[in-house]
């Protein structure tokens, strides 16, 4: 499956150390290769359409993503701080969703 990301994802991509960049590209290729099959750890269905890569380490690391035309498109991520996901950050993902 082809993977897009827009450029925010790619910026917050390069701002990560060392081992959280190793850790979010593994995620991405397992995204990559199975596809909507990926599920949980690694997968989590948000709503309507909107999923979550889950990247766990010393920091919680959240890439929100959708499908489209036989791919995934990566359009927000953050880094999840508390329990339940900052309604901030799922608000970014939705409206980045509805500007494809």
């Amino acid at each position: 499956m082809q993977i897009d990301l827009l450029n925010s994802v790619e910026t917050f991509i390069e701002g990560l150390d060392e081992k959280e960049i190793a850790k979010v590209i593994r995620t991405i290729e397992l995204l990559e290769e199975f596809g909507n099959k990926l599920g949980m750890p690694h997968s989590k269905h948000i709503d309507d359409g909107l999923l979550e890569l889950r990247i766990r380490g010393k920091r919680e690391i959240r890439i929100f993503y959708c499908f489209s035309k036989n791919k995934a498109i990566l359009l927000h991520a953050c880094i999840k701080k508390t329990q339940k996901t900052p309604v901030k950050e799922l608000n970014k993902a939705i409206n980045a969703k509805s500007n494809l």
